[in-house]
């Protein structure tokens, strides 16, 4: 069965609590739904085992978006049908601490896992920054993996970790193999493929919600850090096909576009199924009108073709897609 999905189609999002979280995503971003506390993501796109995003509204309400692959996978995806699961996963962040300190595998080390998985390579776009907050993107240039392990044994992480203190509207990529870490006071809009293969190598000596200091993955994170890759800084916007689009991200795993609108546009109409999500102002999606606000996300699926997207204000969109 391959009902033609023709129009944008909205998720709930599902929260997720960790040490390092606040209450920014409720305060700035609306997630009112969201009940915990202190929440530390929403996953506003994901198809991942248990995780999964389900659809608001509409004769398909309630279905996950694992079933809309399975059930609908070439409107949905068009041009980049068939695959198993929905390729990219979609988050906000409210980072109160420090992250921990992580890397992650590419496609080929995933996909020799058991089970196999995606590699993750991920981009993340500043949407608000407390003064000194930093990103640590990448080992300083010429860092060893005798010294990375001198490092971790010594507790001494930020010797060897390149950093800089990230503006509001910047993008950092991450590739896959990249020793990483996102600092405290930062709220962030990810993109990444839909992997969930984390190795923590240090976590600031912070213990978790048990009381215990969380679990580390050395052995497994050594092996697959890139010591032969770049300290990473932010992208460097390319202009798009019109004034008011920029890509921020072309790579292997996705390509990540930023849209200033002031005046209507259209988008889609080229076989990618596309995330879109709002970082700034309001817009309505489609010709039957879905109105998205800050920090919400809708799928403009492949089959929809091209869709008006007409803002209120000055509005800011975000729109991920496989390259």
């Amino acid at each position: 069965m391959n009902i033609p999905l023709c129009q944008p189609v909205r998720f709930r999002p599902l929260s997720r609590s960790f040490v390092w979280g606040g209450r920014r995503l409720t305060t700035l971003l609306g997630k009112q739904h969201l009940a915990e506390q202190t929440i530390a993501e929403s996953w506003e796109i994901v198809d991942h085992g248990d995780s999964q995003s389900r659809v608001i509204g509409g004769p398909m309400e309630g279905m996950t978006l694992h079933e809309l692959v399975t059930l609908h996978g070439q409107s949905l995806l068009g041009i980049d049908f068939p695959q198993a699961t929905f390729p990219l996963l979609f988050k906000y962040l409210d980072c109160q601490q420090n992250l921990s300190v992580q890397v992650h595998p590419d496609d080929q080390q995933a996909a020799r896992l058991d089970p196999p998985c995606r590699g993750k390579t991920e981009a993340w776009v500043v949407l608000e920054a407390e003064p000194e907050s930093r990103v640590y993107a990448g080992l300083k240039q010429g860092v060893r993996r005798d010294e990375l392990q001198t490092a971790l044994q010594q507790g001494n992480m930020e010797s060897i970790l390149h950093w800089f203190e990230p503006n509001v509207g910047d993008c950092i990529l991450i590739p896959a193999g990249t020793v990483h870490a996102i600092g405290a006071g930062l709220l962030i809009a990810e993109i990444q493929q839909t992997s969930d293969i984390t190795y923590r190598l240090f976590d600031w000596d912070r213990m978790g919600d048990d009381g215990r200091p969380r679990e580390l993955h050395l052995e497994a994170g050594l092996e697959v850090v890139d010591f032969q890759a770049e300290p990473c800084q932010p992208q460097t916007p390319i202009p798009g096909a019109s004034p008011q689009e920029e890509t921020l991200v072309h790579c292997p795993g996705f390509v990540l576009d930023r849209i200033t609108l002031e005046s209507p546009t259209v988008i889609g109409g080229d076989d990618h199924c596309r995330i879109l999500s709002v970082l700034a102002g309001e817009v309505t999606v489609g010709k039957e009108v879905m109105t998205l606000t800050r920090g919400e996300t809708c799928l403009l699926p492949a089959a929809a073709g091209e869709q008006p997207l007409v803002p209120v204000g000055k509005s800011i969109v975000l729109s991920a897609r496989q390259p």
